[in-house]
């Protein structure tokens, strides 16, 4: 399988358009467009029922003690994990494309509910819905796409890969509120074949 974006060269910077958060104009900080970005895959095996999709930034930091604080600068060598930006599932097999903004634009104070798709598609919860869960304006659950907002005080540039996966089945085991792992547990042992493009993004200057 091959996939690949109108909206971003592979290993090149994804634009603010399709990011959660960008540099403001009066501090480090404002929010981003926000729109899912163009995607498209080819060379789909057969047998192929379904697809499912995940966005995953691998490079978040372990420990927040210097996340977003004026002064300081998150080190480089800190250990980084997973942030579940995206998860898609029951993608119908005939399906080829997501036109940008085809699956959400513009952000949604406590989550978006029920963000549109291709028909029969379902979303699970990223990872902002952990990030907001102290956050009295923004607590909620965060379905479908939210894009890329790295610190703005980290020292490196974060990468984003977006992976289409072929699947076995035409609809996943998974109730309708569902995470990352639990997507990854569904799909253990059903994968035909999967695809993958990244892109990266930082906040230290308007990429």
């Amino acid at each position: 399988m091959q996939l690949n974006s109108q909206s971003f060269a592979t290993h090149q910077p994804i634009p603010a358009r399709c990011a959660f958060g960008q540099p403001g104009t009066d501090g480090p900080f404002a929010f981003g467009g926000n729109r899912s970005p163009h995607l498209a895959w080819g060379d789909v095996p057969e047998g192929t029922r379904s697809f499912a999709l995940t966005c995953i930034d691998v490079d978040v930091p372990g420990r927040g003690d210097d996340v977003n604080k004026s002064g300081r600068v998150v080190p480089a060598d800190l250990p980084r994990v997973e942030f579940a930006h995206w998860l898609m599932i029951d993608i119908d097999a005939g399906v080829r494309e997501l036109a940008e903004g085809a699956c959400g634009s513009g952000i949604v104070a406590r989550g978006k509910q029920h963000p549109p798709g291709p028909a029969g598609s379902r979303h699970g919860i990223n990872d902002y819905t952990h990030w907001f869960a102290d956050d009295v304006d923004m607590a909620g659950d965060y379905y479908g796409y939210d894009g890329p907002c790295p610190p703005w005080n980290d020292s490196i540039v974060h990468h984003y890969g977006f992976h289409v996966y072929a699947l076995k089945l035409a609809r996943l085991d998974l109730p309708a509120r569902f995470n990352l792992a639990d997507l990854r547990r569904a799909i253990a042992g059903h994968v035909l074949a999967q695809a993958v493009c990244v892109g990266t993004y930082s906040m230290r200057a308007a990429d």
